[in-house]
């Protein structure tokens, strides 16, 4: 995983550039360099976690704040009638890249299972 201050982090400050899809006061939502679907897009919270393991430091109003910003960009997306996947990677074993909380948003087809 990435050391010191990841891609993310300089995205959110607007020192990366990113097409961005959906914000608001929580999340930030932008489209993957490298789909796996025809749409696909990450959705990193505002407040730095390192992975989903790190939510447990979180309050529970404030990592629902979280699910519920990648609920809306999903929606934002135009995914949530048809459906859409949500994969959230965390550690090396799971294929974590970057070492910052992001959730995965795949969709625009028929996904299968199993996932890999």
């Amino acid at each position: 995983m990435s050391e010191g201050q990841t891609i993310f982090e300089k995205i959110l400050r607007g020192e990366a550039p990113a097409d961005v899809v959906y914000q608001d006061e929580h999340v930030l939502a932008f489209r993957d360099v490298r789909p796996q679907a025809p749409v696909h897009v990450l959705v990193v919270p505002r407040r730095k976690a390192r992975s989903l393991a790190d939510l447990t430091d979180w309050d529970d109003p404030e990592a629902g704040r979280f699910i519920r910003g990648v609920a809306a960009a999903a929606a934002a997306l135009g995914l949530d009638g048809p459906g859409y996947r949500v994969v959230m990677n965390c550690g090396r074993a799971g294929q974590q890249s970057v070492d910052y909380l992001h959730a995965h948003i795949l969709g625009g087809r028929q996904l299968r299972w199993p996932p890999g």
